[in-house]
């Protein structure tokens, strides 16, 4: 009996295409054909090969096709006051606002309505995958999954741990806290989710005993999941972790000790501003990924990473919007933060390596935070085929400019209206404006 072959499902855009060759070099293909093939990435094409005739192409014009976005650091329930009380630092932002915010989430209509708000503006961004913090109430963190599963994003939703040093109604019982995070996995699993999935949220060390990181990483063995949290941002945090966990060589040896700080377990660790040598030795041997926040750092009077350095050792590094420490979910936006911010360390702290380029903020934006996501963030044959179209026609200028310079504007002056169409596994989110 001869075998059956199945048909590729093929989808073709043409437009100019860009994507990170490395953290260096951009890939440029001018009026080039960009060809999908069942959810991954064919190749591109100047000129489309014979054996793709006959398929529909999707003509962008003069449009910039760009891989999709990775926010690797943003927490949900904070969406709805972004842009407010920026005028304190970390630990006294958190009392003040984000405590008493999240704890409205315990309230299902309100939720319900916040993250409705959420996932409708994350869609109309360039974002096509997240890693995304929920509040520690699990009724209202699944209503945040279902709501994002339906924009067809890609994401990774954290129920947050604490069961020390928060407010009461957010502050859990230790053994509470992990049978409700287990309860909300099991619940997971009954879903028939296609995009949407959990990641273990100890939301810092200051607020996680180390009773509850323990049996964290047991669920984490258990269920083989990836795990975010937050990592030397400020340093009366440091101090904290410190009084804390005196048997601690640094912040991310807490982590690693219960198992959930890279290895054979992914993990993503916002911020790393104030990282010691020792943690980011321990970081670059684990595997760590670092989501670097540029606009939360200033905002909440942090400090500025050494992005630089990081890249430079290899070490694996993405952008995090962080709202609402950061005010907008943008990710052009923080990449144009992440250029200013290293100068700024550049002019003042460290003068022995130079500002971030385009390149390097373009290449944390796609291929670095898309990394964690596996083969995502390039438009290299076998890649994810996430992309996003870019229409810059509303940024006017009076003389003509290259593919680059393009991308340099977008980066500075873009936002969703620039967002011309989107597609994550090869699924055509929206497309306006353009026929086929």
């Amino acid at each position: 009996m001869g075998r059956l072959w199945k048909k590729k499902e093929i989808r073709i855009l043409k437009g100019n295409i860009v994507y990170s060759r490395n953290k260096d070099e951009l890939e440029i293909c001018e009026h080039s054909y960009l060809v999908c093939a069942d959810g991954k990435v064919d190749g591109i094409y100047q000129t489309l090969p014979f054996r793709l005739g006959g398929n529909p192409i999707r003509d962008c014009g003069d449009c910039l096709i760009i891989p999709g976005l990775t926010d690797l650091h943003i927490h949900a329930p904070q969406y709805s006051f972004r842009g407010m009380a920026m005028d304190l630092e970390l630990l006294d932002w958190l009392d003040a606002y984000t405590f008493p915010e999240e704890m409205k989430y315990g309230e299902m209509e309100y939720a319900g309505k916040a993250y409705s708000i959420f996932a409708e503006n994350m869609k109309k961004s360039a974002v096509t995958r997240a890693c995304v913090f929920s509040t520690i109430h699990r009724p209202a963190t699944m209503v945040l999954m279902d709501k994002l599963e339906k924009t067809g994003l890609v994401t990774l939703v954290g129920k947050v741990n604490m069961d020390r040093n928060a407010p009461e109604g957010l502050c859990e019982e230790t053994e509470e806290s992990l049978a409700e995070t287990e309860i909300w996995l099991e619940e997971v699993r009954s879903r028939d989710y296609r995009n949407t999935g959990p990641i273990l949220t100890p939301r810092f060390v200051p607020s996680c005993t180390d009773r509850l990181l323990e049996g964290l990483g047991e669920l984490q063995k258990k269920y083989a999941l990836p795990v975010q949290s937050h990592l030397s941002e400020n340093l009366s945090e440091i101090r904290w972790v410190s009084e804390l966990c005196p048997w601690s060589g640094f912040y991310g040896d807490v982590y690693d000790r219960f198992g959930i700080f890279g290895g054979e377990c992914p993990a993503v660790m916002a911020h790393c501003v104030h990282s010691t040598e020792e943690e980011i030795l321990r970081m670059k041997e684990k595997g760590v990924f670092i989501a670097h926040c540029p606009e939360s750092n200033m905002n909440v009077a942090s400090g500025i990473a050494p992005v630089k350095r990081y890249l430079e050792e290899g070490m694996n590094v993405g952008l995090g919007s962080d709202v609402a420490a950061g005010s907008t979910e943008n990710l052009f936006a923080a990449m144009a933060h992440a250029v200013r911010g290293s100068k700024l360390r550049w002019r003042l702290q460290d003068e022995s390596r130079k500002p971030l380029t385009v390149e390097e903020v373009f290449y944390m934006a796609t291929r670095g935070g898309g990394a964690f996501f596996g083969k995502n963030g390039s438009f290299e044959p076998g890649y994810e085929f996430d992309a996003v179209v870019l229409d810059d026609s509303r940024l006017s200028h009076p003389q003509g400019l290259s593919v680059r310079e393009r991308l340099e504007r977008i980066i500075y002056l873009a936002d969703e209206r620039e967002v011309r169409g989107k597609y994550i596994r090869g699924n055509e989110l929206f497309f306006y404006g353009y026929n086929i």
